[in-house]
């Protein structure tokens, strides 16, 4: 018999599952660079896409069609008699479809900016077919670790921690993001490009995760069911903001100053943590495990940015592996009936240990296989051109996601080009000629024979910004007075317009920059080449670039006097 209340109940909780796929595209979108925000949106769009069919074709049987101690069984596209008490299969299988992609969907926020679109969709697809339903198996389908007694109500482990070793290993093997670390090994802040975005995803988790803990009751009948419900809520609503506040404080603590993003990342991590006890613990433990959560995530993410070196852009290792390791753990502490804190002794801790240790082993092992499989096939990376030019124009022929906005600061215009094109040395006296030549292009015009050739040569100089005064001291010290500068939109990377967007060709997006011109005689032009390129060299790729031109005559209005003495200033 169906029970009406129970069916509404889950579904109204699948649908907020499937809604924090926003949560997480706004979330990664913002605390990555613009140029990738296509890819990162068109990813979290995909790992649903693709994961809901490969969860119906093998998946969903793998977790439930059985209770084999290590799989399910094999139903292909869900067609076998299956009993889940007062809900429909189909209820039941749609439920269990948002929470495997939320496994998936994880991985991409520690992947983000240097990984191939379609090994995204390759190693996603895997995930939902083989990988989380497994381990599921074991813990929701009534597998070797259920029948223990291992407890993970709504999937600090199942979804979260399977999710976050991915997103480990992945971000590992991937490699960091060029200029992520300097030449002396420190980690470099690649600040995200909209934390407004980063900000409205969070809360959107945070109300969706009602629905991933609170609809993990998958029912909504009689009175014991309903004060369960009642506290789930209530602890993970605790253990999130005392998570926040945990971060908020410690980031202020050793930062000086509250830092936003990580303080966004506590209250995730502290959703993650109260995840697998949230029905077990009373509302005293749910506070602890929060507050620890959100310390955890600030020292983590210290961890694997300075030691470990495995570049996560968003977090999420800390946020999902580590919290989803320490709230497993945490039911073995804190459960009221069996907790080591609550006089029930080791056992329960232990088997929780057992199960974390167990779905970690099978993840890396797994994931190392598919990793390394796609690595060697399509390739698991972007060249390193594609992802200085960002994923967006090369993955998807978008040159900015963000048409018709422009931003005309000096501070951004010199961050744009530099944020991630580190050469490995801003010394220019100790850089190698290639090194200065690749941060400073030099285009020369053609020479003139001999004869031809008036010996006057006009230099025209594209510069940051934040660079024109630098440029005009140098040439002010070597005697250039005269200089016509000029404001202008460019774009290097893009090489203009080609790509289309609905059939339709777009234009590329341009930064401001300064044109300075001058034409010289007396001075050598060498001279001015140098000078200029020891003014504008900091060590990254897109410094400037310096254009040279045979002038074949010049004339000075006033006075009528022509190429050398036309170039003289003196009255």
């Amino acid at each position: 018999m169906y029970n009406s209340a129970d069916v509404t109940w889950t579904l109204v909780a699948a649908f907020l599952v499937f809604f924090m796929q926003a949560g997480f595209a706004l979330c990664e979108a913002g605390l990555t660079r613009a140029k990738n925000t296509g890819n990162i949106l068109m990813k979290n769009m995909m790992d649903f896409c693709i994961g809901t069919p490969c969860y119906w074709l093998v998946g969903f049987g793998i977790m439930f069609a059985g209770s084999g101690a290590l799989i399910g069984g094999f139903d292909p596209f869900i067609q076998g008699s299956y009993d889940f008490g007062t809900l429909p299969v189909w209820v039941y299988a749609v439920f269990q479809t948002v929470f495997c992609a939320t496994a998936a969907t994880i991985v991409s926020g520690s992947m983000a900016e240097r990984t191939k679109f379609s090994a995204y969709c390759c190693y996603s697809a895997a995930i939902s077919l083989i990988v989380y339903p497994i381990s599921g198996h074991w813990i929701w389908g009534g597998g070797w670790l259920a029948q223990l007694g291992f407890h993970d109500f709504a999937g600090s482990t199942a979804v979260h921690f399977v999710g976050g070793v991915t997103a480990c290993l992945g971000a590992w093997m991937l490699g960091p993001r060029i200029g992520k670390y300097g030449k002396d090994g420190k980690a470099r802040a690649i600040p995200g490009h909209n934390l407004t975005a980063m900000a409205l995803g969070v809360f959107i988790l945070w109300f969706c995760w009602f629905g991933f803990n609170g609809g993990s009751t998958v029912s909504m009948t009689g009175d014991d069911t309903m004060v369960s419900a009642g506290l789930i809520c209530f602890n993970t609503n605790l253990a999130a903001a005392l998570a926040t506040v945990a971060a908020l404080i410690v980031s202020w603590v050793r930062y000086g100053k509250p830092d936003v993003s990580l303080t966004f990342n506590g209250a995730l991590a502290g959703l993650v943590a109260i995840t697998a006890g949230c029905d077990v613990v009373d509302p005293f433990g749910a506070a602890v495990i929060g507050v620890v959560a959100g310390v955890l995530c600030i020292f983590s993410v210290e961890f694997f940015d300075n030691i470990a070196k495995i570049d996560d852009p968003v977090g999420a290792v800390s946020v999902h592996c580590m919290n989803g390791l320490w709230g497993t753990l945490a039911v073995g502490l804190f459960a009221t009936d069996g907790g080591l804190f609550y006089g029930g002794g080791l056992a329960k801790l232990g088997i929780q240990l057992l199960g974390v240790v167990s779905v970690a082993a099978w993840v890396l092992v797994t994931m190392s296989i598919i990793f390394t499989i796609i690595k060697k096939t399509i390739g698991l990376r972007v060249s390193e051109k594609e992802e200085l030019d960002g994923l967006d124009i090369h993955e998807h022929g978008l040159t900015s996601a963000y048409a018709g906005f422009a931003i005309n600061d000096a501070t951004y215009a010199e961050l744009d080009v530099n944020e991630n094109t580190d050469l490995g040395e801003d010394d220019i006296e100790k850089a190698s000629p290639e090194k200065v030549a690749a941060a400073v292009k030099v285009s020369r015009e053609t020479p003139l024979p001999a004869e031809l050739d008036s010996g006057m040569h006009k230099v025209s100089i594209i510069v940051q910004l934040a660079k024109f005064e630098s440029l005009k001291q140098a040439l002010n010290k070597i005697g250039v007075t005269g200089m016509t500068v000029t404001q202008v939109m460019g774009c290097g990377i893009q090489k203009g317009s080609g790509e289309k967007y609905r059939g339709a060709e777009v234009d590329a997006t341009l930064l401001p920059k300064v044109k300075v011109e001058v034409v010289v005689s007396k001075i050598p032009v060498e001279k001015v080449i140098d000078e200029a390129t020891k003014a504008l060299y900091t060590g990254h790729i897109g410094d400037g670039k310096i254009f040279v031109y045979n002038v074949a005559k010049v004339v000075k209005v006033r006075t009528g006097e022509q190429d050398y003495a036309a170039l003289q200033d003196v009255e």
